[in-house]
């Protein structure tokens, strides 16, 4: 594709992508994203020519100027639309597919010093929100959607939605995603939520014994003021059958 079809292409997926874009001079004076992703496609140029030092320059001047912030080594693909911008940041081994949506602050960055991919691949379609974190060499996979603020440290299956901190899915293949095991959350306190559900059922458990052992020891009293009724109703029963009894009124 040539460059001008190239700038095309991108304008146009600004307009299918952001209703407030009303005219084409807008787009290209007016929409940090696009610029940025313009200036990469010249110092990805200049990385891969071994010209390191300019490349890193001109990245730099690029974040001063449109607040995104791409390393020149992150391989970017077709339609990528970079969302206000302010506060991107793209790193080095990162590598992106096409029709990607990025809202501002969204960090795609790396964990620790390691060496080699250290950083995030999002696979063709993929949707982020603003202020999200995708950290480490994990994939986000085809047409998954990452919400606002989350921090995604695993891989995501394609057609999922995550959210959360860390991010768990919520939508996989267009359902509702019920989280039953505490573990699928991943959240720091995780462990504490699933000792306290653990004494919570022990305590229910415990409860329900002793429930039924009051319900018994209520019982046994009345059980044994019905028998002691049912042998004196027998006794008078059994006196007044008897022909020596003495009957009410007689004398002596």
């Amino acid at each position: 594709m040539n460059l001008f079809a190239s700038i095309r292409e991108d304008v146009q997926c600004v307009f299918d992508r952001d209703p407030a874009a009303t005219s084409r001079a807008m787009v290209l004076l007016c929409y940090p994203g696009l610029q940025a992703l313009w200036a990469h496609h010249v110092q990805h140029w200049l990385w891969s020519k071994h010209m390191k030092l300019a490349a890193r320059f001109l990245s730099q001047v690029t974040r001063f100027w449109t607040g995104v912030e791409i390393h020149p080594g992150a391989r970017i693909g077709r339609r990528v639309f970079i969302d206000h911008g302010m506060g991107v940041v793209i790193g080095e081994t990162a590598i992106i597919g096409d029709d990607v949506t990025l809202y501002q602050g969204v960090t795609l960055g790396g964990t620790g010093k390691d060496v080699g991919k250290r950083h995030p691949t999002l696979r063709d379609g993929v949707f982020v929100g603003n202020n999200a974190n995708i950290l480490g060499n994990i994939t986000i996979g085809e047409h998954s959607r990452v919400g606002a603020g989350s921090v995604v440290v695993r891989d995501v299956p394609p057609d999922s939605t995550v959210v959360g901190v860390p991010a768990h899915i919520v939508y996989q293949g267009g359902k509702r995603v019920l989280i039953t095991d505490p573990h699928d959350v991943s959240d720091p306190l995780s462990d504490v939520i699933i000792a306290l559900a653990d004494e919570v059922k022990r305590l229910k458990t415990r409860l329900e014994k002793l429930d039924g052992e009051f319900q018994t020891a209520r019982m046994e009293p009345v059980s044994s003021l019905t028998v002691e009724e049912e042998e004196r109703a027998q006794y008078r029963t059994e006196q007044a059958s008897r022909s020596d009894s003495v009957s009410m009124g007689e004398g002596i």
